[in-house]
């Protein structure tokens, strides 16, 4: 990462971006919203594009680029059933700012509203905590909320890869040590 430039608030593995790939296939364009809890706690949910109605105040996490594989960077922004926006509510997003948000998948049963649920399979958020540096560049950076997404604001295409094989590769598990 570029010292000038925070780092990605989002990051998808490999597995995901292959669901929400044969996702797009049956159902078109779609979206992500980070579930504040709730009937399904705190899922990531999947919808159909606008199936789901983002608020002024929801935060624009990413736009995860469906055209890339592990460690490929854009050259432009993704367009029509390429691009899944991923939102998380205001509130959600103070309590989480200070962390990654890696999305993945697993085998199980998706949440009730999402549409993985019948593909046995299930969305999950892993997340990585930002380090004082990168929180400091965060800060710096407005973000986009739902009002300004409208408005027709979006983000540029981010120089660092945005698909990782597995959520190790984001969030790296620190080697433990042996016990005496």
């Amino acid at each position: 990462m570029d010292a000038a430039r925070a780092p990605q608030r989002l990051k998808a593995t490999a597995g995901a971006v292959e669901l929400l790939r044969r996702l797009g296939g049956t159902h078109g364009a779609l979206m992500m919203h980070q579930s504040g809890g709730c009937c399904d706690g705190s899922a990531p949910m999947c919808y159909p594009d606008g199936e789901f109605i983002v608020g002024d105040r929801d935060v624009l996490l990413g736009v995860l680029d469906l055209r890339l594989g592990v460690g490929e960077t854009p050259s432009t922004r993704p367009e029509g059933a390429d691009a899944v926006p991923v939102w998380i509510s205001g509130s959600q997003f103070e309590a989480w700012k200070h962390t990654q948000l890696v999305l993945d998948v697993v085998p199980g049963r998706g949440s009730g509203f999402s549409l993985e649920s019948p593909e046995g399979m299930r969305f999950l958020s892993r997340a990585r905590a930002f380090t004082p540096e990168e929180n400091t560049s965060l800060a710096a950076e407005e973000v986009i909320v739902g009002q300004r997404w409208e408005q027709g604001w979006r983000p540029a295409p981010s120089p660092e890869p945005q698909v990782v094989a597995e959520a190790v590769d984001a969030c790296p598990v620190p080697a433990r040590r042996p016990v005496p």
